[in-house]
């Protein structure tokens, strides 16, 4: 019994195996008979597939690359779908690329252009090869590179306004994404402290808004001065709004 068991098989053990026999003669060795040969093929399954962005995060309206790779399969054909929530997506053809001993590693790349909606959807990239019993899939959520900058309204009581009176000014930040956003006040440049720090709150759509007020006291020498809501988001530059405090009858007591 000339038969051979393997172990732990591998795509590398692939091939044909011949059982040979052998005689001896003076000058060595000599096949005197072999078999037909064996063909052994392996098939490997891929791996999970995995899906990977943009590295910074872009502004709705960009176009940006996503891409999905699994590796360690056998045989070369396999196909990718994908998805954004329900919806069938087009993209490239994927790249399928040969690694190592007779297995097979593959790249697709979609273009997606971010919409301000996108807060809550979901990219998904199938993978269907013959090893698999039902498609793989790998997931990835587009608020993680998603920006979507806020708009921003400074509101004040109508102006001219009493000597002496205490005037509420509110810088309304609108829609924005992701939630780090600071906002401060400056008079004339000069900062001014607030006492309560206002929190961002959610939106139904997964979007957020934040309310900051500051009181300023109408004394007459603040007549003419430049109230200004500095608002930095997601750590980009700073944007500045500003209105005038504009007081009536500032001469008079």
């Amino acid at each position: 019994d000339f038969t051979i068991h393997i172990r732990n098989v591998q795509p590398e053990d692939m091939g044909t195996y011949y059982c040979t026999k052998f005689v001896k003669t003076f000058s060595g060795e000599e096949v005197f008979r072999r078999g037909n040969g064996t063909e052994v093929s392996v098939q490997a399954k891929p791996s999970p597939p995995l899906v990977s962005g943009p590295e910074q995060r872009a502004r709705e309206g960009q176009s940006v690359p996503f891409t999905c790779t699994t590796g360690g399969f056998f045989p070369e054909t396999i196909g990718v779908k994908w998805f954004k929530n329900q919806d069938p997506m087009m993209a490239q053809l994927p790249q399928v690329t040969e690694w190592g001993m007779k297995t097979y590693n593959m790249s697709s790349t979609v273009m997606v252009t971010l919409q301000r909606g996108d807060v809550r959807s979901q990219l998904v990239c199938e993978v269907q090869h013959s090893t698999l019993p039902a498609p793989l899939r790998g997931t990835y959520q587009l608020s993680r590179v998603l920006r979507v900058l806020p708009g921003v309204e400074l509101r004040a009581e109508p102006s001219p306004v009493d000597v002496n009176k205490t005037v509420t000014f509110t810088c309304l930040v609108k829609e924005f994404y992701p939630a780090n956003v600071s906002v401060s006040w400056l008079e004339n440049g000069l900062e001014i402290k607030v006492e309560n720090v206002s929190r961002p709150s959610e939106l139904p759509q997964g979007l957020f808004e934040l309310r900051s007020q500051v009181e300023v006291q109408a004394t007459e020498e603040k007549n003419g001065s430049m109230i200004t809501c500095v608002v930095v988001h997601d750590a980009q530059a700073p944007a500045n709004y500003s209105t005038t405090l504009w007081i009536s009858n500032p001469d008079q007591g």
